[in-house]
């Protein structure tokens, strides 16, 4: 150790303070584990907090207000072109992204986390480095990795990087481009394109494979690629970004479609082709931590990677890529370093596209039953049958479950609809607690809403759907 360095010991050091990193701080600090997070921004929260998730739900909201004021006309309500501030709505997004941030902040304090700002690698399996901070260097008993992921970029032989806008680049709003091209029609690039849309760009969609949000369920996908084609100036699926230069103020790209190269200049370009795990860098060749050929760590089921002392969560464990999953995995790595018997083995991990309408699923989708030769039934229930959605006039909604079909066990469940990923939590709870249709049904549920479609699909296993005569 070089003299004058401040250096600490310390029972947990966790590096990264996104939603798997600082769930696990408090969680050990709960269990009296003293704990130290480093992490390199300046409020804890991660990607998801500062630039992804909250961001992005807070422009989306916004995004749905004005929508809805569209939609009331068909009502008898006119409110008029709607007029967009960007720099108030900027200010807006901001504060609530502060507002959280400080929110984290002070849960940690009250916890007694030691937070130090800065970038942290390990030297060894008991140390680790950290940069651009006070505490140079932290000795550890346990390590938790929450380091996240970041966005994939195209080569520069393609497009150069300046060229593009990232997900953060394009949730920071610094202008509304009047021509937006999305490459990349997956969670992140359908909420902005929508997000876009909404405030008045001309959004053009690109996706490389067959459709929309793959591998998610084609089925609940089409209510969605139907809102969005009248929102957006054009969407193509099966369409390779062939290259991209600088023209004039705008970026010319071209990229081919039905075998035919097109030629489009736009003012700006959003990539979102998907995120890799933030797991380059850290110095864990200075470990016995192993991490796969696409850079994830490999952990067994207590989030412990093949050095004993180190575990790892979020994006950098695997996928799915989800926050609610590295909380999840938090949780469960700080069990096991407190001796408690823990694993993280959910049966439903539920998944989100928070567009307008919301897509939301878990447990087995029926491609996957399918797939693993899986005896199922598969029962659906329209929301042109929901007193709720006609209420609303939103009946482009379904709910779709999937059931065991001797057992009639609740396997998987699929929604796509306004407010569906609130009410995908009930499906979650009905897998992992093993519910059998009948008492899904047997469940009294509000009338009227739309979580009544849960409670009539799953009637639909037992052989009749009140609200839908003759759905079986």
């Amino acid at each position: 150790m070089v003299v004058g360095e401040l250096s600490r010991e310390v029972d947990l050091l966790i590096i990264g303070g996104g939603p798997g990193g600082y769930v696990a701080a408090a969680h050990a600090a709960d269990l009296g584990i003293k704990t130290t997070l480093v992490e390199s921004a300046e409020i804890c929260g991660g990607v998801c907090l500062r630039e992804g998730c909250i961001p992005s739900k807070a422009l989306l909201h916004v995004a749905k207000i004005i929508d809805d004021a569209v939609d009331a006309e068909s009502f008898g309500v006119s409110f008029g072109r709607p007029k967009v501030d960007a720099e108030k709505l900027r200010s807006w997004k901001n504060g609530v992204i502060r507002r959280l941030g400080t929110g984290v902040g002070t849960l940690l304090k009250g916890r007694k986390v030691e937070v130090i700002t800065g970038r942290g690698t390990f030297e060894d399996s008991r140390t680790a480095r950290v940069e651009g901070a006070e505490v140079v260097r932290i000795r550890f008993k346990h390590a938790i990795v929450a380091t996240g992921s970041v966005a994939k970029m195209l080569p520069p032989s393609v497009i150069d990087p300046a060229l593009v806008w990232d997900a953060a680049a394009a949730l920071a709003l610094t202008d509304l481009p009047g021509r937006l091209l999305v490459v990349g029609g997956g969670y992140i690039g359908l909420e902005l394109g929508q997000v876009y849309a909404a405030l008045g760009s001309k959004v053009t969609v690109i996706e490389a494979l067959e459709s929309l949000a793959p591998g998610a369920d084609p089925e609940l996908i089409k209510p969605l690629a139907a809102r969005l084609k009248k929102q957006c100036e054009a969407i193509h699926v099966k369409c390779a970004l062939k290259s991209g230069r600088k023209k004039g103020d705008g970026v010319e790209v071209q990229f081919e479609v039905d075998g035919k190269v097109r030629s489009e200049v736009f003012d700006r370009v959003l990539l979102s082709i998907g995120r890799r795990p933030n797991t380059d860098k850290l110095g864990l060749e200075n470990t016995r931590v192993k991490v796969d050929e696409r850079g994830f760590i490999v952990v067994n089921e207590q989030r412990r990677s093949t050095d004993p002392r180190i575990y790892a969560i979020g994006d950098a464990a695997g996928e799915p890529m989800l926050a609610h999953k590295a909380s999840a995995e938090g949780r469960v790595a700080v069990e096991a370093i407190a001796g408690r018997p823990a694993a993280f083995e959910p049966s439903a991990i539920p998944a989100v596209i928070y567009t307008d309408p919301e897509v939301a699923w878990c447990g087995v989708t029926e491609k996957e039953a399918a797939e693993r030769g899986m005896k199922v039934k598969v029962t659906r229930f329209p929301w042109a049958a929901s007193g709720r959605a006609v209420a609303m006039g939103r009946t482009d909604g379904l709910t779709k479950m999937i059931f065991d079909a001797e057992s009639q066990r609740l396997l998987g469940v699929g929604i796509v609809g306004a407010h569906a990923g609130d009410l995908i939590a009930e499906a979650v709870l009905g897998i992992e607690m093993a519910a059998v249709a009948e008492e899904i049904g047997a469940s009294i549920h509000p009338h009227p809403s739309t979580s009544e479609t849960i409670m009539e699909a799953a009637e639909a296993m037992l052989g009749h759907s009140v609200h839908a005569p003759g759905l079986k």
